[in-house]
C-alpha cells in the first residue's frame, strides 16, 4: 500500500543528504556520489539486497522508512519513499499482502498483524489493476478487429473498381 503524504521534503535535509562532508578522503566521494544520486529503482534492488524482508517481499511493518532510515542514514527520503512505493505497489508485494496475517521488520522478524482493512485494500487493487490489464487488452483487439475490417473494405473497393473500369 502506498501511503505517502504529500507534504514537501525540507531543502536542508536534502543537501545534508546528498552533500559529502568537505573532510572526506577524495577516495570516498566516488562511492558516496552514487548512493546519494541514486534513482528509486537502483535504490530498491539495494534495499532487495541488504533486507530479507525486501527480498522476499514480505508485507512490511508500519514505519519501515524510519527503521531504514535509521540503517541507511545517508538516503535521500524523497528517493526511498519512492522505492518504497514501487515496492509496496507492485504485484508481487500485493498478492503477499492479499494473504498475509503478520507483518515484518527489515530482518524478517515478525511484528504487527496485517488488518483485514490492509488486506481488503491490496485485494482491490489487484482487482483494479486486473480489470485496467482487460480493459487495455480488449480496447487492443477492438483496435485490431476494427484496421482488419479497414483492410477488407479497401480490399473489396479496389475489386469493384478494377472490376468496372476493366468494361
Amino acid at each position: 500500500m502506498n501511503t505517502m503524504s504529500p507534504v514537501a521534503e525540507l531543502p536542508e535535509a536534502t543537501e545534508n543528504a546528498t552533500h559529502a562532508t568537505p573532510d572526506a578522503p577524495a577516495n570516498d566521494a566516488p562511492a558516496a556520489a552514487p548512493e546519494a544520486a541514486q534513482s528509486p529503482r537502483a535504490l530498491l534492488k539495494q534495499l532487495q539486497q541488504q533486507f530479507k524482508a525486501f527480498r522476499d517481499c514480505l508485507p512490511l511493518a508500519i514505519g519501515i522508512d524510519k527503521q531504514v532510515l535509521a540503517r541507511l542514514p545517508d538516503l535521500n527520503r524523497k528517493t526511498m519513499r519512492a522505492a518504497l512505493g514501487i515496492h509496496t505497489g507492485s504485484m508481487r508485494y500485493l498478492r503477499a499482502m492479499e494473504k498475509a496475517t503478520v507483518r515484518y521488520d527489515l530482518d524478517g522478524n515478525p511484528g504487527a498483524e496485517v488488518t483485514d482493512t490492509h488486506r481488503q485494500h491490496a485485494k482491490e487493487l489487484l482487482q483494479e489493476r486486473f480489470k485496467k490489464e482487460a480493459e487495455r487488452k480488449k480496447a487492443e483487439r477492438d483496435a485490431a478487429a476494427q484496421v482488419e475490417a479497414d483492410r477488407k473494405r479497401q480490399e473489396k473497393l479496389q475489386q469493384l473498381a478494377s472490376k468496372f473500369a476493366k468494361r
